[in-house]
């Protein structure tokens, strides 16, 4: 008889559940949240196991790594999947929703998640980081900026290398200033200079990868927007058709349609939002900067018709879709010959 492990993984523990194709339970345990444990306790059992879900989540992958690792046949369930699932069941504990993910794996109802390489997650986390420690930097000079103001000191438009010299100049001669406001532009000196450090790691990263070499030949698409494609993707070859790209990253519009409603709403938003976010950012300088080409003419076609923002959503999916064609086929992105307005309008 076949059996189905359910599994559901908190930071320390994890509850397991094991059910046969009766969906009777035949093991219940609560371990350590650790791979070699888990591996231990299904060798222990001695019954062949079908299939065995998780959950994503922050421990997941690695998890996951470690169970497919020992040749265990171990799924990732997508979150919305399993949350659909489980909220039927009237007592929400750690035990109930092993028994929950062990029924939807026994039933087949899920939908597997790509776990990505450990060398996407590594450039993910480098991405990350820089992301957070450009944001502290603006945080502590919004900080300052404000404080300031209450005084009437105003520091106005200034450059980011500027900006320690302008504050301690506005601050001359008020030592309870200068007390408060040394200890954040210290903290704020150092915190450039750690993201001015993985900002070079990403440069050379992307220098390092033909794949992102590549993809920034695309106009509006540079060193930032490249990694975090390639993290989002990690594997083209899962796509079947390029297109599938965009609705993957929540760029295409939601269907609602029953009895006699039927319209599309605003675009998803699900998936990755890092790379969402990079894909719009790259729409915006492709329409508003650079060469014209073939992308920057379609898309101020729709802004005609519609508007500039919903120009620069289709623009950001058709990229995506673009980006993982280039990808797929190995092929650089090519100009139009039409690379002026004025060219343009003659070959129309």
């Amino acid at each position: 008889m076949a059996h189905y492990v359910g599994i559901d993984a908190s930071l320390e523990t994890v509850n397991v559940c094991i059910v046969d194709d009766d969906g009777t339970i035949c093991l219940e345990r609560k371990i350590e949240a650790e791979p070699e444990a888990i591996i231990e306790l299904l060798k222990n059992f001695g019954k062949p196991i079908v299939r065995l879900g998780l959950e994503a989540g922050p421990t997941a992958s690695w998890l996951y790594s470690g169970l497919r690792g020992a040749g265990l046949p171990a799924i990732c369930m997508e979150c919305r999947h399993v949350k659909a699932g489980l909220g039927a069941m009237r007592n929400k504990t750690d035990r109930n929703d092993a028994r929950g993910i062990a029924e939807l794996v026994r039933l087949g109802w899920f939908r597997k998640v790509f776990v990505k390489s450990d060398e996407a997650q590594r450039t993910r986390m480098l991405l990350v980081s820089r992301s957070h420690l450009l944001g502290k930097s603006q945080d502590i000079e919004n900080c300052i900026r404000g404080s300031l103001k209450v005084f009437g000191l105003r520091i106005g438009s200034i450059t980011k290398n500027g900006f320690e010299d302008r504050v301690l100049e506005l601050v001359a001669g008020d030592q309870s200033l200068i007390a408060i406001v040394k200890p954040l532009l210290r903290a704020r000196r150092a915190i450039i200079e750690a993201f001015e450090r993985l900002d070079r790691l990403c440069i050379q990263l992307a220098r390092r990868d033909p794949i992102c070499r590549r993809l920034m030949t695309v106009p509006g698409v540079g060193v930032i927007v490249a990694l975090t494609y390639v993290t989002g993707i990690d594997a083209p070859e899962r796509f079947k058709r390029s297109r599938d790209v965009g609705a993957h990253f929540g760029l295409t519009p939601k269907r609602y349609s029953s009895g006699q409603i039927d319209y599309d709403g605003r675009i998803s938003r699900c998936g990755d939002e890092m790379v969402r976010t990079a894909l719009y950012q790259a729409a915006h300088v492709l329409m508003h900067h650079g060469r014209w080409s073939s992308l920057r003419s379609w898309a101020m076609r729709i802004a005609k018709r519609r508007s500039v923002k919903s120009a620069k959503v289709a623009l950001a999916r058709k990229l995506a879709v673009v980006m993982h064609r280039m990808w797929s086929d190995g092929t650089d992105f090519r100009w139009t010959d039409a690379q002026t307005p004025d060219a343009l309008a003659a070959t129309a």
